[in-house]
């Protein structure tokens, strides 16, 4: 077996009944507990189903399987299942109410046929796209038949540390395709930073998370962790969390929740809740670990998040900033524990004019603040390099390269397999960002940045400025480049919001944002273009997908 199935194996035989650990699912409205070796159990025998004959082609050894289901209590057992069989996982987007069925279905093909998966695992709530899948000659098993078989638990299937494990669908803006390739050695070496890093145990710690599993903070971070410790895991879905965002909080609180995570959006929406609850409402004095992480971290929102849960016994030092990308499995670097947000401001002219992060006074004209997200994972380096690839000194400004143990051996696409790293084990982050004291801050993605007068312009500066403007959605704004051939680059501003359609309050929300946006960057926007909630295309991890946003504007 590989280390890391040895692990999961290990926190199965100590943990047989429901007691204080395993896998609670459920919730709100029918909770139950199962431990981490009645699990193993039932995936046990999901395995001996996709292992024999019976419904298709068995399930063999670097297989690939892929999953379509959303209930936590069908799909952490099927995933084990297709692990124990020594076959990869690969966790298919979930179509939403707004999805193109058309489109959805052709590019789930592409996906299948991309990672040579010849199985879909699918389930609640998904079963009713059965026919879209068959219509297509995806072939398919359902989940709940499964894990009702009449057969006996089988034998796990030897596993190498170069066996695939997951092939992780990538979330970015790309229309084609493209799955990271995770081994059971990335997920070891991985699993083992995150738990020193951390400071993880199973029998102190209980993880609460609503995070998607076909995401890689979800599926690795808030599953494959716990599951190899073998912690108390609470899981909820997406759907769940959106449907009524208080249940978060709830569950930290009914089962002493330690340790949680989500992107940044998510502390903002929780706040927003948070001020409005009555006192007694949460009990957030257990939380020692909450991982702000996934896509950019705005200090304000921490700050916001830290004051609304001040009265449910939030304390300021559990926040803990961080830098992962699936390409590293998940983790790259956390804060220190037990250390809170800290905050490095800059003056924002030399950090676009001159690449050097200068410290500046907060509160000063210019001055940005950026969150530091720790030093690199134990395992892990970090390097920040110029144009040409020379390694810069603490506080330049480069591109962020990455190489480690966790870090994946490359991608899978349409068009083949491809390397993702260099000759010397770096992979380029495609991110923008400065060390600092051995800490590493991100100041955004190298393809977004906006070229104003020769100054290098991270649209998240932009869209921050845009989005205090009252009446802007937080956290849905967009900022997009416009090419202008010979002449200065200008760029639009698009902002969500539930006043679009009001021409009064539209040429408001204009008039404000461009104000704004021009306080803070010294530019005006060409264009502020208001769109109802829900316009902004996003990936399905709820990253603003800005190339795909620039084609509102057509």
């Amino acid at each position: 077996m590989s280390r890391f199935t040895e692990m999961v194996a290990a926190a199965a035989a100590s943990d047989q009944g429901p007691g204080t650990r395993g896998l609670v699912t459920g919730e709100p409205d029918a909770p139950r507990c199962r431990g981490w070796g009645q699990v193993r159990e039932c995936a046990l025998r999901i395995s001996a189903a996709l292992r024999s004959s019976r419904g298709g082609p068995p399930v063999r050894r670097g297989d690939a399987v892929a999953v379509l289901a959303a209930r936590p209590d069908s799909v952490v057992p099927a995933v084990q299942a297709v692990w124990l069989a020594g076959a990869s996982v690969t966790m298919l987007h979930q179509p939403t109410p707004r999805t193109d069925l058309g489109t959805w279905a052709e590019d789930t093909l592409r996906v299948t046929r991309m990672i040579g998966a010849g199985l879909v695992l699918l389930g609640e709530p998904f079963h009713e796209f059965a026919p879209v899948l068959a219509e297509h000659g995806i072939r398919f098993r359902d989940l709940d038949e499964l894990s009702r078989a009449e057969t006996g638990p089988a034998e796990e299937v030897p596993t190498d540390e170069d066996d695939l494990a997951l092939l992780q669908l990538t979330s970015g803006s790309s229309a084609e395709p493209k799955a990271v390739r995770i081994t059971h050695g990335n997920l070891y070496h991985n699993t083992r930073a995150i738990t020193a890093a951390a400071r993880l145990s199973p029998e102190r710690d209980v993880a609460v998370s609503w995070l998607p599993l076909f995401h890689d903070m979800g599926m690795v971070g808030c599953l494959a962790v716990p599951m190899a410790l073998g912690m108390r895991l609470v899981k909820v879905t997406p759907a769940d969390f959106l449907a009524r965002p208080s249940l978060w909080p709830e569950l930290i609180g009914r089962y002493g929740g330690t340790v949680t995570a989500a992107p940044n959006f998510a502390y903002a929406i929780t706040a927003r809740g948070m001020e409005r609850a009555e006192a007694g409402a949460f009990d957030l004095s257990t939380l020692r670990f909450a991982l702000n992480g996934a896509e950019p971290v705005d200090p304000d929102t921490v700050g916001r998040f830290l004051a609304a849960g001040a009265g449910f016994g939030l304390r300021p030092e559990c926040v803990v900033c961080a830098f992962g990308m699936a390409e590293a499995t998940l983790a790259v670097s956390f804060a220190p524990t037990h250390g809170g947000m800290e905050v490095d401001t800059v003056d924002s002219e030399a950090l676009w004019s001159s690449r050097r992060a200068v410290p500046a006074r907060p509160g000063n004209s210019g001055a940005r603040g950026f969150a530091l997200l720790g030093p690199p994972l134990p395992g892990m380096e970090i390097v920040v390099v110029d144009e040409s690839g020379a390694s810069l000194p603490e506080r330049g400004v480069g591109g962020l390269l990455i190489r480690g143990a966790a870090v994946t051996p490359g991608y899978l696409t349409v068009h083949g397999p491809l390397a993702a790293t260099d000759g010397n084990g770096w992979l380029d982050t495609g991110d923008e960002g400065y060390l600092v004291d051995g800490q590493l801050v991100v100041c955004g993605r190298r393809k977004d940045v906006i070229v104003l007068g020769g100054r290098n312009v991270h649209p998240t500066d932009i869209e921050r400025a845009a989005c205090t403007v009252s009446g802007v959605r937080p956290g849905n704004a967009a900022a997009v480049r416009e090419d202008a051939g010979r002449r200065r680059e200008h760029f639009a501003v698009i902002v969500e919001s539930r006043s679009a359609g009001d021409e009064t309050e539209e040429r408001r929300l204009r008039k404000e944002v461009a104000a704004k946006v021009f306080g803070e960057v010294g530019a005006r926007p060409s264009t502020v273009l208001v769109v109802e909630p829900g316009s902004l295309p996003k990936t399905p991890s709820g990253k603003l997908r800005r190339g795909a946003a620039a084609e509102l504007l057509s």
